[in-house]
């Protein structure tokens, strides 16, 4: 019975420093210069998705940095909520961003800053793509 008992507690360790080890977090993000080049593309049908960033700092638990080029008359998804909080920043075109229930115009040079888990989304209302650049995070 002790036999038993002492290889479960041995499995059960060992099981459990093996998932630990696997959730461990990632290598902070180190000090970068990028081109539009280096984000990471995923081609959506509402446009590019671009990663550029993604991981923690050294006073983040999480940041991503990407930017969407959105093709005339779509949205990327509907309003939604997430922990981290977010800055949109509209380099071209024109849209409406939604934001806590409230809609506003958006051009080149708007930004919009949500806190965390209040509702926000975009949606490109003109002919042209309306490209913006995100900024997510998590703080520590």
């Amino acid at each position: 019975m002790i036999d038993q008992l002492n290889r479960r507690t041995a499995l059960q360790t060992l099981a459990g420093g093996l998932l630990l080890r696997s959730a461990a977090p990632a290598a902070e993000i180190q000090d970068a210069v990028l081109s539009r080049d280096d984000g990471r593309l995923d081609a959506q049908p509402f446009g590019d998705l671009r990663v550029f960033l993604q991981g923690q700092t050294v006073g983040l638990k999480s940041l991503t940095f990407g930017s969407l080029e959105l093709k005339p008359g779509q949205s990327p998804h509907a309003p939604h909520q997430h922990a981290e909080e977010e800055i949109m920043l509209i380099t071209e075109g024109h849209g409406e961003i939604t934001l806590s229930g409230k809609v506003s115009k958006v051009g080149p040079g708007s930004i919009m800053y949500a806190d965390s888990n209040h509702v926000h989304g975009i949606v490109n209302t003109s002919d042209a793509p309306l490209t913006f650049y995100y900024f997510k995070w998590i703080g520590k």
